[in-house]
């Protein structure tokens, strides 16, 4: 199960924290990630990490200002998003896998998804 919190509405240049809580199916062995949607638009990767924290991957647009952590102890992702922009809203989705794979964009679970609104 996956359980993403913290979006909201904020203008741009401000700053938001997303967590996901990531339980059961092996989640917190491998790689996480957080993704978004605009409607009308596919789904865009956003950012990614590893087991362990060790590596990151981050989407163009976000690097430098989208930094993406977890907690194994307590089961959670998170995405802190500083400088934001206009073209940042989305629903944004954290995103588990229950097993390795080569391709760290690729990912089986999907949360609910929580709102970010950037006003200009």
């Amino acid at each position: 199960q996956l359980q993403a919190s913290g979006g909201g509405l904020v203008q741009a240049g401000g700053s938001l924290r997303l967590s996901c809580a990531a339980s059961g199916r092996n989640f917190m062995a491998n790689t996480l990630g957080w993704f978004r949607q605009v409607p009308g638009k596919e789904r865009e990767f956003v950012a990614a990490i590893n087991w362990n924290g060790g590596r990151t991957w981050y989407q163009d647009s976000v690097k430098g200002r989208f930094t993406i952590s977890r907690d194994n102890a307590r089961n959670m992702v998170y995405l802190q998003m500083n400088s934001l922009k206009p073209e940042d809203t989305a629903v944004y989705y954290c995103a588990a896998r229950s097993k390795s794979y080569d391709d760290y964009r690729t990912f089986e679970y999907w949360g609910q998804g929580t709102l970010v609104t950037v006003s200009s």
